[in-house]
């Protein structure tokens, strides 16, 4: 029985090869089932162009807020410093992380001694909703060979079902619909699946390069207040010893 469902499945991919079947034929003899990993493959396809935007240098740490930053450390100025990163216009990875570190130290009994450790675990959470924010795309990539799979199961129950009705005599064109829906929906699945999962992989990696790139930004930017803060100690004690 198995080897004559395969037969006729080679001889419908014949027929529709010989005939040039179009994408839309194909789609639309793959069913419910199909329709849904169209659907899918335009969420993942959204995800990427987001997640493409999304995850640059850019976008991530603007040099412009950067230089903004530093110049505030410099000064020691961290009401400034902290204006900066509660402002709505200069959200991002960078002053998420600066806030909860610079708000964290001063409101901290060991003061500017927890900085380092505050912008760790502030870096931390950031890389970890950077991370969710591409578990669409590693969802896609899961389910689409599962409902490409679910279609195959469809169409292989379909055609057998066309066996039994037919006492075991059913003829290739019979089976031709339920064996194109078994096959359409399996590459249609697979077609997803594959390039999703390979997305998925790549935004990955690309989160783990542009955090440390980040990360040692944000170790810049620590370094100066720390300058700025051993120079005012410097000034103090001079003061105090020309008293």
């Amino acid at each position: 029985m198995t080897m004559l469902v395969h037969d006729i499945a080679l001889i419908t991919l014949a027929q529709d090869s010989a005939k040039g079947v179009s994408v839309l034929q194909l789609i639309s003899a793959g069913g419910t089932i199909a329709y849904i990993i169209i659907a899918l493959s335009i969420a993942a396809l959204a995800l990427v162009v987001m997640h493409s935007l999304q995850l640059r240098q850019a976008t991530l740490a603007p040099p412009d807020l950067v230089d903004d930053l530093t110049e505030a450390l410099d000064r020691g100025d961290i009401d400034a410093a902290t204006r900066l990163c509660r402002d709505d216009e200069n959200d991002c990875f960078l002053t998420r992380v600066m806030d909860v570190g610079l708000t964290r130290c001063r409101r901290s009994m060991f003061g500017w001694l927890e900085l380092k450790s505050a912008l760790e675990e502030a870096g931390q959470e950031q890389v970890a909703r950077l991370y969710r924010s591409t578990d669409g795309l590693g969802l896609i990539a899961s389910t689409a060979p599962m409902l490409g799979l679910l279609g195959t199961v469809v169409g292989m129950v379909g055609a057998f079902n066309t066996i039994g009705s037919s006492e075991g005599f059913a003829k290739p064109d019979q089976l031709a619909g339920d064996i194109s829906k078994a096959l359409v929906t399996t590459l249609m699945g697979l077609s997803l699946a594959i390039p999703a999962a390979a997305a998925f992989t790549f935004f990955r990696n690309r989160i783990d390069a542009l955090s440390n790139d980040v990360a040692a930004t944000i170790e810049e930017l620590a370094a100066h207040l720390d300058q700025s803060d051993e120079s005012t100690g410097a000034s103090s004690s001079g003061g105090d010893e020309s008293a």
